[in-house]
């Protein structure tokens, strides 16, 4: 009883100060509930073993990372890593090639990608990188998906959904577990490399993340305690090489957790 009563305690703690800090964004992050001028893109390195890379629209640099002499950092955004520190970057609507270009002095500037987007006015989206780097040909696969953010209906729950971006797993459901109460919910349906679920809604909570073949009941890719605040919109991402078992290597299945607002 103690050690249950220590738990909660704990999780409220945990729950509490989430809940804080997020207030305390609230003023920041009202935006996307604003009218939009332009669209929004958030750029993600998710290619496995591909170089870091600065984000380009047409011949716009869209992220950078800066170094410790001020000038611009030859490491780029990672794999792994989300461009401009998780932020959406703004863009004007219409029809771009979205690049991922290598930020090493070695094939400086070099397009590991060739995608070409339309983009709304006042909308939102996610580019990733994926698949696996080809180092002979040094090209990565890319996708974009819509971000469709609007007003949470309900302020109490967190709305999350599933991109599937392991390019040699097959159709993935994801699925979370609240670890105070043990419910189980279904993020979703069964989804395909480069898709995207809808967004589903749980209550404030710390989960245990999984995600299966749907045929089977062992789980392909997890990740546990994971918070999801009320109010606040999320996507998992799953990314990797799902054959890999090691539970320290850079390239195993991880699940990524995002949050959009």
């Amino acid at each position: 009883m103690t050690t249950h009563r220590n738990a909660s305690r704990t999780l409220a703690l945990v729950l509490a100060a989430a809940l804080f800090a997020a207030c305390d964004k609230n003023t920041v992050q009202e935006l996307p509930f604003e009218p939009l001028l332009g669209a929004r893109v958030k750029f993600f390195n998710f290619g496995v073993n591909a170089p870091g890379v600065n984000f380009y629209a047409d011949q716009q640099k869209m992220t950078a990372v800066q170094s410790g002499t001020g000038s611009e950092a030859t490491t780029g955004v990672a794999y792994g890593s989300v461009g401009n520190g998780n932020a959406y970057s703004q863009i004007a609507p219409g029809t771009h090639a979205l690049t991922g270009r290598i930020a090493a002095a070695t094939d400086k500037d070099l397009a590991i990608d060739t995608l070409t987007a339309s983009l709304a006015d006042g909308k939102y989206y996610s580019f990733y990188l994926s698949g696996f780097y080809n180092t002979t040909s040094k090209t990565s696969d890319a996708f974009v998906i819509e971000d469709p953010i609007t007003p949470p209906a309900d302020f109490s729950q967190a709305y999350v959904r599933f991109v599937h971006v392991i390019a040699n797993a097959s159709p993935l459901t994801l699925y979370a577990r609240n670890t105070t109460v043990g419910d189980t919910t279904a993020i979703g349906g069964a989804i395909a490399y480069k898709g995207v679920g809808t967004f589903t809604a749980v209550p404030t909570g710390i989960y245990d993340l999984f995600a299966r073949y749907t045929d089977s009941t062992t789980n392909k890719v997890a990740r546990t305690a994971v918070t999801f605040i009320g109010g606040h919109i999320y996507t998992v991402g799953a990314r990797g090489d799902i054959t890999i078992t090691s539970t320290t290597a850079t390239n195993r299945p991880f699940l990524d957790n995002t949050t959009n607002w």
